[in-house]
């Protein structure tokens, strides 16, 4: 196999290019590496930023293709980064080292959202806190549910995954969510939850099994300070909609 200058071993669609066709392409990355490096955020296009990322599991080679490609099949930059491995590898010209440098890139950008909101007041770094939870959840194809679990000064203490499927009773038991805060040493807490679909627009059985645990919450002395909906299209605060 090939091998990069840094010294990495690749394993997805060796070139066989003639030199002039190599020449051709290593002009192109060197531009493309030119405006990523000079350039603002907008630099490059959502395929260029692809392009460019696949060029750590391609040597050689065109790979503007492949980016368009998984545009397409996936929607979107984010779509793609969020995508499971074994989906983007259904895109013709993706391997498994293709495929592992963009989950490295989609984990490196859930690692840094989330280190914007740890030991941090979670009230005072809201949109953080909301870059987080978009990065984590909105590309996701199940829905999940989670309770961030905080200490008295309302940092982070507990991330907790509770389950996949939709939020009612039957996924989140209030009884349960309050004795883990009481496990945790929690004084209070955020529910997060996704919607597929895309829109992030509350259910009655969203409103009504969060008004459930805010019930149960306050007669434990846990307070439920918000229900996250994360979506596509944006997210909702059911303390901003006065539903809790």
């Amino acid at each position: 196999m090939p091998e990069a200058e840094d010294g990495f071993d690749f394993g997805d669609a060796p070139s066989s290019q003639s030199d002039s066709g190599k020449s051709a392409g290593e002009g192109h990355r060197a531009r493309l590496r030119h405006r990523l490096l000079t350039g603002g955020a907008e630099a490059l296009a959502d395929y260029e930023v692809l392009e460019y990322l696949l060029f750590a599991a391609i040597k050689q080679g065109d790979t503007k293709p492949v980016a368009k490609a998984l545009i397409a099949r996936f929607g979107s930059l984010a779509g793609v980064l969020n995508a499971d491995p074994k989906a983007l590898q259904r895109v013709k010209g993706v391997g498994e080292t293709s495929a592992a440098a963009l989950k490295a890139v989609s984990l490196a950008a859930r690692r840094m959202t989330r280190g914007e909101i740890v030991k941090k007041p979670v009230l005072g770094s809201w949109q953080a806190l909301i870059d987080y939870l978009t990065t984590d959840m909105a590309h996701l194809t199940v829905e999940r549910v989670r309770v961030l679990y905080l200490d008295t000064k309302n940092r982070l203490i507990d991330d907790h995954h509770v389950g996949d499927g939709s939020i009612d009773e039957a996924a989140i038991h209030p009884r349960e969510v309050i004795r883990r805060a009481m496990d945790v040493g929690a004084s209070a807490m955020i529910l997060v939850h996704n919607h597929p679909s895309g829109s992030p627009e509350p259910s009655r059985a969203d409103i009504q099994i969060t008004q459930r645990i805010a019930e149960a919450g306050r007669h434990m002395g846990v307070t439920v300070h918000d229900h996250v909906i994360i979506g596509r299209e944006g997210h909702t605060s059911l303390r901003a909609k006065g539903l809790i």
